[in-house]
């Protein structure tokens, strides 16, 4: 299962970088998918399809001590890793290339589905960590459903084609 969800992950991810124009910017829609360039959007379609498939997860494996602590660190995983990645290459390159990108995209799903599977095997860790694991999953969704319809003026959440911030920074002038 975990080479299908690494694939569902991609797949789905590569999907919603497009389907916000798709669905005619539909703001519901904005909540899920991509709906401009910044790091903060490329996190999001990552972590749509990540919540996706741990909701298949938790119904395969939800009776599992470590899985909302698991679920947590894959999520931060995912939060963590993109802008890292994206920051240390554009440091040298000055420049986003789409390429670099997408490797980056899929290795970071590699990594989050890697940290998922490691901490879910462990044995039952103690309560403390679940209690993390619930608090802090609270916060990514929390996080992951406000960010887009209120993100704040911080570089992580610029689009770095139009300047502007979560829906008013996608590019509508070039799909009218």
């Amino acid at each position: 299962m975990y080479i299908i969800g690494i694939l569902f992950i991609c797949t789905v991810g590569t999907l919603l970088h497009f389907v916000y124009e798709w669905s005619g910017e539909n703001k519901l829609v904005a909540i899920f998918a991509a709906v401009n360039e910044s790091t903060w959007e490329h996190i999001k379609i990552c972590m749509t399809p990540s919540i996706l498939w741990g909701l298949y997860e938790f119904w395969k494996y939800g009776e599992q001590p470590n899985y909302l602590f698991a679920k947590s660190m894959s999520l931060l995983t995912i939060i963590v890793l993109i802008p890292i990645l994206f920051y240390s290459y554009t440091i040298f390159t000055k420049k986003s290339i789409l390429f670099i990108d997408v490797i980056c995209f899929y290795f970071t799903v590699v990594c989050s589905q890697q940290v998922f599977v490691y901490l879910a095997q462990l044995p039952a860790l103690n309560r403390t960590y679940q209690f993390i694991g619930y608090i802090l999953l609270f916060l990514e969704l929390a996080a992951y459903f406000l960010l887009t319809l209120m993100p704040p003026k911080n570089f992580i959440f610029k689009d770095p084609i139009t300047h502007k911030y979560g829906i008013e920074g996608h590019p509508h002038e070039h799909h009218h």
